[in-house]
C-alpha cells in the first residue's frame, strides 16, 4: 500500500518545489504499484495537466534561472545543482554567464517565469541556441514549451530514482 506521507516525502521534489503534485497523485489514486518511473510520471503529469494556469505558472516559477543567482549562492535544489552541473552550466567562462544572465533577464521580463530546458544530454552552447532561439516566441508558445520541458524534467528525475519493471 502506498503511503502518503512516504511518497511525497520521496517524490515531491520532482515536480520543482511543488509538493502538491505529488499528493494530489496519491490523493487520487493515480499511483499504483510497483512503482515505476514510468507511472509515477504519467500519474504526476495528469496532475499537473489539471493545474490551474495559475498553479502551472508557479510551478514555472519555481524553476530556477539557469546559471542565475542561486547558482551561484549555492542555493539550488540538488537535483538542479547536479543538471546543471552535467550541462556545464557552473564552469562557464565571464562572456558566456554575462549572456546567460542577459537572456535570463530578458526572458523573465517577457514571459514573466525563467527559461526552463531539461539540461540532460546538452551542452552550454546547445541550451544557449535554444535560449536564443526560444525568447523569440509568444508567450502562449512559449509556456507550452516550458511546461513540455517541465514534463520532461519530471521524467528524468524519475528515471534516476527507480528503475523501470
Amino acid at each position: 500500500m502506498i503511503m502518503r506521507y512516504d511518497f511525497v516525502t520521496r517524490f515531491g521534489g520532482v515536480f520543482e518545489h511543488s509538493p502538491y503534485i505529488a499528493e494530489r497523485a496519491v490523493d487520487a489514486g493515480l499511483i499504483k504499484e510497483p512503482l515505476t518511473a514510468s507511472g509515477i510520471h504519467t500519474a504526476m503529469v495528469s496532475v499537473f495537466r489539471a493545474a490551474t494556469a495559475a498553479e502551472r505558472l508557479a510551478v514555472l516559477r519555481a524553476h530556477p534561472d539557469l546559471a542565475g543567482k542561486l547558482a551561484i549562492a549555492g542555493k539550488l535544489t540538488v537535483e538542479s545543482r547536479q543538471e546543471q552541473a552535467g550541462a556545464g552550466l557552473d564552469r562557464l567562462s565571464p562572456q558566456e554567464h554575462a549572456r546567460f544572465t542577459e537572456l535570463n533577464g530578458a526572458y523573465v521580463s517577457k514571459f514573466g517565469f525563467p527559461f526552463i530546458i531539461a539540461v540532460k544530454g546538452l551542452s552550454k552552447d546547445d541550451i544557449l541556441e535554444a535560449f536564443e532561439l526560444r525568447i523569440n516566441n509568444d508567450r502562449e508558445t512559449e509556456f507550452a514549451t516550458a511546461t513540455a520541458q517541465v514534463e520532461k524534467i519530471a521524467l528524468l528525475r524519475l528515471k534516476t530514482m527507480l528503475p523501470e519493471t
